[in-house]
């Protein structure tokens, strides 16, 4: 079992997809790590060696934030915009989309469920 970052990386995937498991890796940086450590992106996770499954852990403790320590600054960046009181930190705040995207219709994934309102009565004809 391959354990990295306290992450087990799914054995029976390709080294790139695998490492994609653990939050900070994406594809590029999987990618650029593989290549650092020398092995071929297409080797399955369960095929490496204990020396190349140091060699990945050393580079990733060694160069790339990942998991709790990432995790931690993207919060104390987001709480920095919440203290500052600036637009993005407003929008943080009422749980609304922060990057300009609309609001009319849409981004129910930021504001939850809908809340309906009674809409406008019609007045009676004579």
């Amino acid at each position: 079992m391959a354990r990295i970052a306290g992450i087990d990386l799914p054995r029976t995937k390709r080294g790139v997809i695998g490492l994609t498991y653990i939050f900070g890796i994406g594809r590029s940086t999987a990618s650029y790590i593989l290549g650092k450590a020398g092995i071929d992106q297409n080797k399955k996770v369960n095929e490496w060696t204990d020396d190349e499954l140091n060699a990945i852990r050393n580079i990733i403790t060694n160069e790339i934030k990942v998991e709790g320590a990432l995790r931690s600054e993207v919060q104390m960046n987001i709480k920095r915009l919440l203290d500052i009181s600036c637009y993005r930190g407003i929008r943080h705040r009422k749980g609304l989309p922060v990057r300009g995207q609309r609001t009319r219709t849409n981004s129910r994934t930021r504001k939850g469920k809908r809340k309906t309102v009674a809409g406008k009565k019609k007045a009676p004809k004579k």
